[in-house]
């Protein structure tokens, strides 16, 4: 679903509180479920209330969000359902193990987190010789090696390597356009709004990331070109 970020913020807001007692400001970090998705993420405590920063609530939730002039729009997965659809029996899928399809989701939302602040910097010609974009890299190559551990049956290491291809893809994406920003050629992406349409690697990044969505949450594994 998609929404004006006003809309959103007012009900988040409202609905993350925690039943702890607080103090009337100050902050901590919190596990988080949205949608039935769970992660981490620092909850600041004002006047009472608890406030959640957009992103990380997008991280946590897998889902994207996209800039247009002024307006923020925010798109979350539908909530992942807490009774386990029956073994499929349809040849060439099979069940991820639980433990496996949690720790992928949050590496997806990772390397999402990282493509979207990526074209959205590039987007806005925002100057820099790209060691912000490190510590993305750093922190999807760090949750990619734990979902690895997890990953414990034939189904997860066929499924971790679709997530596997996917981070070297937008890597190497990244280091592209970090490379492109050094030269100050970036300015095709500001200009145009087509520019990253025409982008066959970005088209790819964008494909995958919509299939492994839908594939991963939903603990079923199967094959998808966009992501070899």
């Amino acid at each position: 679903m998609r929404k004006n970020v006003w809309w959103w913020v007012v009900p988040c807001a409202l609905l993350i509180v925690f039943a702890a007692a607080v103090s009337q400001t100050g902050h901590g970090t919190r596990s988080i479920s949205v949608n039935g998705h769970v992660g981490d993420a620092i909850v600041y405590q004002i006047d009472g209330k608890s406030y959640v920063d957009i992103e990380s609530l997008v991280r946590i939730a897998n889902g994207s969000m996209s800039f247009k002039g002024e307006q923020i729009t925010l798109s979350l997965p539908a909530a992942v359902s807490s009774h386990p659809e029956p073994e499929s029996t349809h040849a060439g899928s099979s069940r991820l193990s639980s433990e496996f399809m949690n720790s992928s989701v949050q590496t997806l939302a990772v390397i999402k987190e990282w493509t979207n602040t990526l074209s959205h910097t590039v987007q806005r010609g925002v100057p820099g010789d790209g060691s912000r974009f490190v510590a993305f890299h750093d922190r999807a190559d760090h949750a990619l090696r734990l979902t690895q551990v997890a990953a414990t049956s034939d189904s997860d290491q066929e499924a971790l390597h679709l997530l596997t291809n996917h981070f070297h893809t937008v890597s190497a994406w990244s280091d592209k356009l970090v490379g492109e920003r050094k030269k100050m050629d970036t300015a095709k992406y500001s200009i145009s709004e087509d520019a990253f349409k025409k982008d066959e690697t970005y088209q790819k990044i964008v494909a995958c990331n919509k299939f492994l969505s839908k594939m991963l949450p939903h603990g079923t594994f199967h094959n998808d070109s966009s992501c070899r």
